[in-house]
């Protein structure tokens, strides 16, 4: 028996457009087939109220789960074998956590504002498909404790973090 695997989580604005969005398969292989599938899901959802509840439906064989608050949407698809319910936990996992991170005002300003959070909301959801973590407060702690501990002394940061630190400071550098 095969774990579950999600094939993306899409988080989009009102208008169909990008906000954070992460692929694990090689279902779209060029980036202008990952913008036609976000602009098609969200054109066939954008008409549902999806605000109180998780919505589920079937699109080119995939299953899409998702839920809107304010202007942000928040997609998660999988397989057209997957459990709806699996893929509705990892929606609601990124949702509250999205949620928690920040701290209740969930726009598209704020979603911007904090994309490094909401990117590494992400990464602690779901690593190359396979569901790694699905609750909110242990998402957002994790995320929380990585974005504060950047800013510590190396001699108070664990070795994961000091090689967090220095990759960090070497990327900055040589991007300048």
């Amino acid at each position: 028996e095969l774990c579950p695997t999600i094939k993306n989580i899409l988080l989009l604005d009102s208008e169909g457009k990008r906000i954070a969005v992460k692929y694990y398969s090689d279902d779209w292989p060029t980036n202008a087939a990952k913008e036609a599938f976000e602009k098609a899901v969200f054109t066939k959802t954008q008409k549902t109220n999806a605000r109180t509840e998780a919505e589920i439906t079937m699109f080119d064989n995939y299953i899409v789960v998702y839920k809107f608050v304010q202007d942000l949407h928040f997609f998660v698809t999988g397989g057209e074998n997957e459990n709806e319910i699996i893929l509705a936990t990892v929606l609601q996992g990124f949702f509250d956590a999205v949620g928690l991170l920040l701290r209740g005002t969930e726009d598209k300003k704020e979603a911007l504002e904090n994309l490094d959070l909401i990117l590494l909301c992400l990464d602690e959801i779901v690593d190359g498909g396979i569901i790694l973590e699905t609750d909110a407060n242990v998402i957002a702690g994790k995320v929380d404790s990585h974005s504060m501990d950047a800013g510590a002394p190396l001699s108070e940061q664990t070795i994961t973090q000091a090689l967090a630190t220095a990759r960090e400071h070497l990327t900055r550098s040589l991007l300048k």
